[in-house]
């Protein structure tokens, strides 16, 4: 109907624009008119007439239950993960023994150097009583969040017992190392604020600055240039400096690195540009300083000069949990607005006494401290030539990082080269070592490697067997 209608009024103004564009001009009304301006006339007509019509919409019809059948047997719904490729596939080596210098995997004994176990406490008697001790008298677990009858005495110990041995006025210990820091970040830092952070943080730091919903802002790993420059770039842009919380996010010792952070230099930056320091001493407590205090200590900085440090339990002090360490307020502030702490089970009693009893070691036996930076210097200075490798991490670490000299140009190849030298130290010279596998979540872009924790409790000929195994093997795989 629609194209019967469009000829017609193609046949009307072919023959009004051969009347009308004739010599004569017409008279409507006694007023001549050309003949163009009908055409015109008509041709608005015609458009105006299109646009205010109804368009033709075919009645509904509802589906028959066998069209409905058949559009349910061809629909495929999207699946829940993604599908397992070949390369998405790992079985890690399986310990079946304590995670000490020595232990046991697929039956065979192999050195230990992919625990970070720095302290050597794994199965110290002393800690493995107070875990008995604990047992006996609390039982396994605590059944409650820490604000609803989950808190136990040896908890409030461990916390002042934590304070006291840092210098801070107190202290709040998590159940789970790892959600410590991605708790404590939230707990302070809200959208708007803003966050300057190394972009060599690991994933649970990562964790925490997505979960704040601040505005982050990386520097470059470890670089005090990099940091003075975001810090004062942010400076400039804020409106209002005075009304926007903003915070310094760093690691005492970086554990996609093994590098140190310059914490004197980063606290004169704070101070010039006026932020606070998150400081992460997941690392770096119990190692650093002539007392195993932390990056503080290491670098003379007084402590209250760190607005908020957290630190995992778990690897110096060889038990569980985490714990945040400041002023009165910051730990108060914890107790109601973060979420690892309000709603998560509190820390068995055993872990926190097996706590208290690790730091009461490291008072009493500070050589072990002088132990560990042997042991690191020596499995340092062996390492320094090892072929097609090169050394990333402090010489103060006790992660002992070791990147590729020349990447093979993808990450895919630059870990199933890595993982080759660790499957051949594993299989032929029974040394345990770990390659830095990140997940997608993991945004770090340092360069990925092969990390050795060290420990106080390796013997010398330990850390002679992984040099020579490291040497040999890098050899003939990256050749």
């Amino acid at each position: 109907m629609a194209l019967a209608m469009v000829n017609v009024t193609a046949s009307v103004l072919d023959w009004a624009s051969s009347y009308f564009d004739a010599p004569t001009r017409a008279v409507v009304f006694g007023v001549p008119i050309d003949g163009h301006l009908v055409v015109e006339a008509l041709l608005v007509v015609v458009i105006l007439f299109q646009l205010t019509r109804k368009s033709y919409k075919p009645p509904k019809k509802p589906l028959t239950e066998k069209e409905i059948d058949e559009l349910c047997d061809d629909w495929v719904p999207e699946p829940l993960t993604p599908q397992i490729t070949e390369d998405m596939t790992y079985e890690p080596p399986t310990l079946e023994s304590a995670a000490g210098p020595h232990a046991i995997v697929n039956g065979k004994e192999v050195v230990n150097f992919a625990s970070a176990n720095y302290l050597g406490l794994v199965g110290n008697e002393k800690i493995t009583d107070s875990c008995v001790g604990a047992l006996e008298k609390y039982g396994v677990g605590s059944c409650g969040p820490r604000g609803f009858y989950g808190t136990i005495d040896v908890h409030l110990d461990c916390e002042q017992k934590i304070a006291k041995f840092l210098g801070t006025p107190d202290s709040i210990l998590y159940s789970y190392g790892i959600s410590t820091i991605f708790s404590v970040i939230p707990a302070f830092c809200k959208k708007g604020d803003i966050i300057v952070a190394d972009e060599g943080v690991h994933w649970a730091v990562q964790n925490g600055l997505y979960l704040s919903r601040s505005t982050v802002v990386y520097f470059k790993h470890n670089d005090m240039k990099s940091l003075e420059n975001k810090l004062e770039e942010v400076t400039r842009r804020s409106k209002h400096p005075e009304k926007v919380r903003r915070y310094i996010v760093v690691e005492a010792i970086y554990q996609n690195s093994g590098q140190i952070a310059p914490l004197d230099e980063i606290v004169r930056l704070k101070e010039k540009y006026r932020f606070r320091i998150i400081l992460d001493e997941s690392h770096s407590f119990g190692v650093l300083g002539n007392s195993g205090r932390g990056l503080a200590d290491h670098c003379g900085v007084p402590i209250e000069k760190i607005d908020i440090i957290t630190a995992g339990m778990g690897n110096a002090l060889a038990t569980d949990g985490g714990f945040c360490t400041g002023s009165v307020r910051v730990v108060d502030h914890q107790r109601l607005s973060s979420s690892g702490y309000v709603f998560s089970a509190s820390l068995p009693p055993y872990l926190a006494s097996a706590a208290i009893a690790a730091v009461d070691y490291l008072e009493e036996n500070p050589s072990v401290l002088s132990k560990l930076r042997t042991n690191i210097a020596t499995l340092f200075n062996e390492l320094s030539d090892v072929p097609g490798l090169v050394l990333a991490s402090h010489i103060l670490s006790p992660i002992v990082f070791l990147k590729l000299k020349k990447s093979t140009g993808t990450g895919k190849t630059d870990i199933d080269l890595l993982d080759s030298i660790a499957k051949q130290a594993l299989e032929e010279d029974s040394v345990l070592i770990a390659t830095t596998k990140r997940s997608s979540l993991d945004k770090c872009k340092l360069p990925i490697g092969l990390r050795l924790f060290v420990s106080a409790s390796h013997s010398e000929s330990d850390l002679l067997k992984a040099a020579a195994s490291l040497k040999r093997v890098a050899a003939l795989v990256i050749s």
